[in-house]
């Protein structure tokens, strides 16, 4: 948008402006140059016409140039072409006790204010930036709902008579000056863009209340979620010899066990979440090409959360084989999970597909270790996946 020349060499300017070095100023039309940056535009400018001037084979066009006419029309076009497609309102004042809403300041963008709990919005709710570079509206502020004398009301006396509150100090607040309440959650809570709460909303006069489900606890900044863990807590119902694991928004109770003894096979439990297999007799081999250890997993995950997902790593620290095979043996909602090594001697389970909540999901994963494609042992990962209804 920069105005025609008769100069064979403008691509020399325009070239410049296109490709700045750390000094110069990239004349963009999305954005509107601040005084500072249109000053270090023109003196870049003038620096460029002084220096064309100094070569005598174009001094007479150069000399058109640089008269002070011509000069004065290049720089007011270009900071007309700037700034007429970006020009922007002063920065809004944030209420105290409350925050704004969006951050464009540019024309024909709107701007919202809430207040905090306890708080009435005063004055307009929306601001727009006008095509004068001011805003509409008036300034808002927020009046403590206290200090309104809003919910304040008489107390009983004996023989049935009521006393009224002592006046509150200031100008009487009219009901005719006190503006309708406005719901933000109906304006904002639908919207990603402008969410006030992670969870739910709930309107207040003058302002709104951010909810969390069961489970939760509202974080310090009033509007996400934190998750309880009942069983650090002591706040779960599981029964003695059962083990307690935290999901998203609650807990679950479990009992590990071990198989039974099967075709002279049999375990015993090492540890809460750990069975090894007994020592097999030498005529059985059944025994042998059973697991020799078993092992329970138990993962909480949110709900839909984006794939794919590593949930789960397989290894062995006691590596004599020359192989290792990892492999979906069973289990229910399988079909949203896959295997995949990751290097020589580790596995992964991986989740494929989005999961909604709550559900709860099992697969049985074996790791077989071979040495010269001789079975010499394999392990058994009985993994639980526990899924929140929530995504948080």
């Amino acid at each position: 948008c920069l105005p025609s020349s008769p100069l064979a060499d403008w691509g020399l300017l325009s070239t410049h402006l296109s490709h700045p070095s750390d000094r110069d100023v990239l004349v963009s039309p999305q954005e509107c140059l601040s005084p500072q940056q249109a000053l270090s535009a023109v003196r870049q400018m003038q620096k460029l016409l002084a220096a064309q001037e100094a070569r005598a084979a174009w001094a007479r066009d150069l000399q058109l140039l640089a008269g002070a006419g011509v000069r004065s029309s290049l720089v007011m076009s270009v900071l007309t072409c700037v700034c007429l497609s970006a020009e922007t309102c002063p920065q809004p004042v944030v209420p105290l006790n409350g925050r704004m809403l969006g951050r464009s300041t540019r024309v024909g963008h709107d701007v919202h204010f809430v207040c905090d709990a306890g708080f009435r919005l005063v004055g307009s709710e929306t601001r727009a930036c006008r095509h004068d570079r001011t805003w509409s509206g008036t300034q808002p502020f927020c009046r403590s709902e206290v200090e309104q004398g809003w919910g304040v009301g008489g107390s009983a006396l004996p023989g049935g008579s009521c006393t009224t509150p002592s006046p509150v100090t200031g100008p009487p607040a009219m009901p005719h000056s006190v503006p309708p309440d406005v719901d933000e959650c109906q304006l904002f809570q639908s919207s990603p863009q402008t969410r006030l709460c992670l969870h739910d909303c709930l309107n207040l006069p003058g302002s709104y209340r951010c909810l969390c489900p069961p489970g939760y606890l509202l974080r310090a900044d009033r509007n996400t979620c934190e998750d309880v863990n009942e069983c650090t807590g002591k706040q779960h119902n599981c029964t003695q010899g059962d083990l307690c694991i935290n999901t998203f928004g609650g807990h679950r109770c479990v009992c590990p066990k071990c198989p039974p003894p099967r075709h002279n096979t049999s375990y015993v439990k090492t540890s809460a979440f750990q069975c090894e297999r007994n020592p097999c007799p030498m005529e059985s081999r059944a025994c042998r090409l059973a697991a020799t250890s078993i092992s329970f997993h138990y993962l909480p995950l949110q709900a839909n959360r984006t794939v794919p997902r590593v949930l789960f790593k397989m290894s062995t620290t006691r590596f004599v084989g020359d192989s290792l095979r990892f492999a979906i043996m069973g289990g229910r909602g399988q079909g949203v999970f896959a295997v995949r090594r990751s290097d020589r001697q580790m596995g992964e389970l991986v989740l494929t597909s989005p999961v909604a909540g709550p559900v709860t999901l099992e697969v049985d994963l074996e790791m077989s270790e071979f040495s010269r494609k001789v079975l010499l042992g394999k392990h058994i990962f009985k993994v639980t996946v526990f899924v929140s209804p929530y995504e948080f």
